[in-house]
């Protein structure tokens, strides 16, 4: 957004602040626009709201841009672990600890600097995501899809809003889950007491987890994750909720837990149909090494 946006409203637009000004400014996610009004940047007759706002008729709106940050993206020859390569996608391995794209506080050594010098990808996320079809955090391990061309990128994220793709994750959470699997079923939005975290939250947006356990240790619990939906922070912010937050989080997590550099999540399985043959494709990566010995720990202090 580079410069201010202004509507007035008529009896067309009265409603939800974000869902409605989300249906006329369609070039905006609704979660872009919630952000921008959480930070302010959204003032109604003068003044700030919150996202829960219904506008009237007769409100008048303004979308007052943020301030440039700079960040110069470049390619960086950074090793990539690839799983899987074409014309059309690139299936790739992120490591614990790498971040996604640029952001204001990580300007480079990102996946996406590491994708530049590898490949041309798609231009639909704009300048700072080129190939970003979706992400995971920072200290989450595991398989992403990118895009290499705009018809993937279409083709993908179709996908994932139709919720036709897999993804599954394997995460090590505090407690022992009694059931051997259940469904989190918890609309997810921005924290109302921290702004850093997501939370579940009576407004939110629809957010779905099915999980399975996969083994059990005397204060710890295996579990497969399947996101039938993709919010962020999702898993973390489920499981905690059902009182089992993940091991090592360092933003949901308890302040004693399990060492490490974050949270012990790993998104091990992923399956899509291709963008052009429209072949069914999936593909898994094995836990990384960390998360092994950690395991094997438990295991021998459970003895």
């Amino acid at each position: 957004m580079s410069e201010e946006l202004e509507l007035t409203i008529d009896g067309e637009v009265v409603g939800r602040i974000d869902k409605q000004l989300g249906h006329h400014f369609d070039q905006f996610s609704r979660s872009q626009i919630q952000h921008w009004i959480e930070d302010g940047h959204v003032l109604v007759n003068g003044k700030q709201v919150k996202p829960k706002y219904k506008l009237l008729v007769g409100d008048h709106v303004q979308i007052i841009p943020e301030e440039p940050q700079k960040i110069d993206l470049a390619p960086e020859d950074i090793p990539l672990d690839i799983v899987y390569e074409d014309d059309d996608v690139i299936v790739v391995n992120k490591p614990q600890g790498m971040v996604v794209h640029p952001a204001p506080g990580h300007p480079d050594h990102t996946l996406v600097n590491a994708l530049l010098y590898h490949s041309p990808l798609s231009t639909i996320n704009g300048e700072f995501r080129p190939g970003i079809v979706h992400r995971i955090d920072k200290d989450t391990s595991g398989l992403l899809m990118v895009a290499k061309n705009d018809m993937a990128h279409r083709s993908l994220t179709a996908q994932l809003k139709e919720k036709t793709n897999k993804r599954e994750y394997v995460a090590l959470v505090h407690g022992v889950i009694k059931e051997d699997k259940g469904i989190i079923d918890a609309p997810l939005g921005r924290s109302l007491k921290d702004r850093k975290k997501q939370a579940v939250v009576v407004d939110g947006r629809h957010a779905v987890t099915h999980f399975n356990v996969l083994e059990r240790f005397k204060n710890y619990t295996l579990v497969a994750c399947q996101l039938e939906t993709g919010r962020t922070h999702q898993i973390r912010v489920h499981m905690k909720y059902i009182g089992h937050p993940l091991a090592g989080d360092p933003l949901y997590g308890p302040r004693k837990t399990l060492a490490g550099n974050g949270q012990y999540l790993h998104a091990r399985l992923l399956g899509f149909k291709h963008p052009r043959t429209g072949k069914e494709m999936v593909f898994t990566a094995p836990l990384p090494a960390y998360f092994v010995k950690m395991l094997e720990h438990l295991r021998k202090t459970d003895q």
